[in-house]
């Protein structure tokens, strides 16, 4: 009987090591990334990063879904999610940033060091991601924001403030919505958030060729995300007070 269970139970725990695998093998495209960054192959390694988030955004559900927590109890696959995460969100996006010349020459290393410290920190903290769902502070989504600078063209003065900003954000204890894992406008933001997807993927696809229409309608879907956040936050305020 015993035998038993335990050969009944090698499928579930391999489907849970699979996840894991999975989750991890997001690290691999953060280094894909930064291998063509070198190479001054920005399309690439924007590709990748956009690779590593759509296994950071299935991940999650796959775990739930495998129960990897009772399956492979071995391995702490939050853990694993962050250090990965760290890579692809952080590292890969400030090392583009800092080699494609999008900050001022005198202050760059500066300003992705500052992405990177406010990160780790960010990351560290034991309210980055509440109970009710929401990530504290500015979630480190520098690989999004590096996109928009390299495509916005704008001037590493701007590009600057505009990440200068952001790190400020990281340590102001704002919730900003954790889109999969949302109660209240989950639907409407998950669909929202695919259309915006599809077309990141397009813009990126697209480089070196920067079609500013479509990258000014993809700005939607932040503002959106950044408004509902604040009104979602300003909620849980007034019935906590």
């Amino acid at each position: 009987m015993v035998l038993w269970q335990r050969m009944s139970s090698i499928p579930s725990r391999a489907a849970a090591w699979s996840v894991h695998a999975f989750t991890a093998s997001g690290a691999v495209m953060g280094l894909a990334a930064l291998d063509a960054t070198v190479q001054g192959d920005y399309r690439t390694a924007f590709l990748w990063m956009i690779a590593a988030t759509a296994v950071d955004g299935l991940d999650g559900w796959l775990a739930r879904l495998a129960r990897v927590g009772e399956h492979a109890p071995g391995l702490d696959g939050q853990r694993l999610d962050d250090l990965v995460d760290y890579l692809t969100y952080v590292v890969a996006p400030a090392f583009l940033v800092l080699r494609a010349g999008l900050l001022p020459p005198a202050l760059d290393w500066t300003i992705a060091a500052a992405m990177l410290l406010s990160s780790a920190y960010g990351f560290s903290r034991t309210d980055a991601k509440t109970p009710d769902h929401f990530f504290t502070g500015f979630p480190s989504y520098w690989n999004v924001v590096a996109l928009y600078l390299y495509v916005l063209g704008l001037s590493p003065a701007v590009n600057a403030a505009v990440v200068l900003v952001l790190v400020a954000l990281v340590f102001v204890p704002i919730g900003y919505v954790y889109p999969s894992r949302m109660r209240t406008w989950r639907a409407p933001t998950l669909v929202l958030g695919s259309v915006w997807a599809a077309l990141m993927v397009g813009v990126t696809w697209l480089l070196p060729v920067v079609t500013l229409p479509l990258v000014f309608v993809s700005l939607g879907f932040p503002l959106y995300y950044v408004v509902l956040s604040l009104v979602l936050h300003a909620r849980r305020g007034a019935v906590r007070a």
